[in-house]
């Protein structure tokens, strides 16, 4: 049950490094979303730590 948990707070992660990385390469990123999806990311990255 948790290396199931893992893989998808793994995939959350990733899916959230992909939509930053799509932000970064608009011609006018918008900071604020890109700040958002990094504290989201960080959080997911923290609780895939504490497992």
């Amino acid at each position: 049950m948790q290396n199931a948990h893992m893989s998808a707070l793994e995939l959350k992660h990733a899916g959230l490094d992909a939509r930053i990385s799509e932000e970064n390469q608009r011609p006018n990123p918008d900071m604020a979303t890109i700040t958002r999806l990094k504290k989201e990311k960080l959080k997911i990255k923290e609780a895939i730590l504490g497992l």
